[in-house]
């Protein structure tokens, strides 16, 4: 990615997370990941990630999504005997976010999709989250996420986090960050 792109990526990032009021440390700002998932579309498809904790049981994270920028469709399947894929719970710190699970699908989504990444996106049911609100995905579970207008920042705790294992629905997504 070009290092323009992810350092105004980085700093659009940071005023979202002080608006939510996180405090964060220039350290961890530093070392946010810009995630364009290869594609090099970062305002429409990718994510900035800080990790707080990511060991053998459990991962916490701060999400953060730029206005309108969507986390493509993807799961996270069984790693092993011991990591039967990674059971995680959002919980919505700032902005609205529009997350797409399997279930019936809801007639007029939020979310707005550029035509190219729509056939990748294959769960509609929507659920709404603002701040407060929190939704817990099993593991395996297909889905995918939407900032609203304003943008926003998710509070992610799950069991282990194996990026590298994440399936997307998209072949051209790559799980590359920084």
């Amino acid at each position: 990615m070009n290092p323009k792109y992810a350092a105004r990526a980085r700093a659009e990032a940071a005023s979202l997370l002080r608006k939510a009021r996180i405090a964060v440390t220039p350290d961890e700002i530093e070392a946010m990941e810009v995630a364009d998932l290869g594609l090099g579309d970062i305002r429409h498809m990718g994510l900035e990630v800080i990790v707080y904790e990511n060991n053998d049981r459990y991962c916490a994270k701060e999400l953060v999504l730029l206005p309108r920028q969507i986390c493509p469709e993807h799961r996270h399947p069984r790693v092993n005997g011991r990591n039967l894929g990674k059971k995680e719970t959002f919980r919505c710190r700032y902005g609205e976010v529009y997350l797409y699970v399997a279930g019936e699908r809801t007639p007029k989504p939020k979310a707005r999709v550029p035509r190219r990444y729509k056939p990748f996106l294959t769960v509609g049911h929507e659920i709404v989250l603002r701040p407060g609100h929190q939704y817990t995905l099993p593991p395996n579970s297909l889905h995918w996420f939407q900032a609203g207008d304003r943008g926003a920042v998710v509070s992610e705790f799950s069991s282990t986090s194996t990026d590298e294992n994440d399936l997307f629905s998209d072949p051209r997504v790559r799980r590359v960050g920084r």
